[in-house]
């Protein structure tokens, strides 16, 4: 369990003081708001992409799903500058799945398939897009390919955000209390099928559903740790605001913990998270009056 005492102290410093701070385990990049954020994953990404067009190697990426304010620009900015997606190989880090672990409908709107072909996809003009033979979907069906390939090929890019409880892709902490699962078995976790947490279902369903739970998928699919952790670079953004806050704190200063997944970032070697500066905040920071029993002592 994480000590009540430091996690007080990692939330309580000012985000204007977190850059450069020589406490922090992974770089940070703070940008204004969400539009920023979006800016700033898709320049990212196109960049990493033109690169790879230049020296004419196959470019193979790990892609979430959405949101939408993050592939908006990515579209103007890959039609606008005439980058070419056909030698781009995309593996989908996760899906949702119905309460048998099976696919959901494509017209529920938590299907990432359905998402995907809309706003990344489709958005993008024909002669510049990724080929369907490089879109690769997990699916129950097609774990252990879909590991394997990953395994035997080299991979450029992880692009991602991270969960209230710090999770990468799905990779959620385990609350069973008869499953024990230590660092060392997440950071070497592979393509599987999970059960969401309760506070994920929940902090989901308050992000896109009014709070209404009852409609959110209750498994999902997702790629591992370890196959999310091989890819050369891994760049994570989130402007999600008080539901990240919190898991960043713990990101930026914690050991690796299996209570926060996205503690194991700062073992890669090329790593950036990026922040809004909503998300970069904190309100132990703002509100040092506050007093917590077996913490301010």
């Amino acid at each position: 369990m994480i000590d009540l005492k430091k996690l007080y102290e990692w939330c309580s410093i000012p985000s204007s003081q977190l850059i450069g701070n020589p406490e922090i385990k992974v770089p940070l990049r703070i940008v204004p708001d969400a539009q920023a954020v979006g800016e700033a994953m898709a320049r990212d990404f196109v960049d990493d992409i033109k690169l790879a067009n230049k020296e004419g190697r196959i470019y193979r990426a790990i892609v979430p799903c959405g949101p939408k304010d993050w592939y908006a620009p990515f579209k103007r900015m890959i039609n606008t500058e005439r980058v070419s997606l056909k030698n781009v190989v995309v593996f989908h880090m996760d899906e949702n799945l119905d309460w048998e672990g099976k696919p959901l409908p494509e017209d529920d709107p938590s299907n990432f398939r359905t998402f995907m072909d809309r706003h990344f996809y489709n958005c993008i003009d024909n002669d510049l897009q990724v080929l369907h033979e490089n879109r690769h979907y997990l699916t129950p069906y097609n774990l252990c390919e879909i590991s394997g390939m990953i395994e035997e090929n080299d991979i450029d890019y992880t692009l991602g955000g991270w969960g209230q409880d710090g999770h990468i892709a799905f990779n959620q902490a385990i609350r069973n209390p008869y499953s024990h699962v230590t660092i060392n078995d997440i950071r070497n976790s592979t393509a599987r099928i999970i059960e969401n947490n309760m506070d994920t279902i929940l902090a989901l369903s308050h992000r896109s559903f009014g709070a209404a739970w009852q409609f959110m998928p209750p498994k999902a699919i997702t790629l591992g740790v370890k196959e999310c952790m091989k890819a050369k670079k891994i760049r994570v953004y989130s402007a999600t605001g008080a539901w990240k806050q919190t898991a960043l704190r713990i990101a930026l200063f914690s050991e690796p913990i299996p209570e926060y997944p996205m503690t194991l970032l700062q073992e890669h070697s090329d790593v950036l998270i990026t922040a809004s500066a909503e998300t970069a905040c904190h309100p132990f920071s703002e509100n040092p009056d506050w007093k917590f029993r077996g913490v301010n002592a």
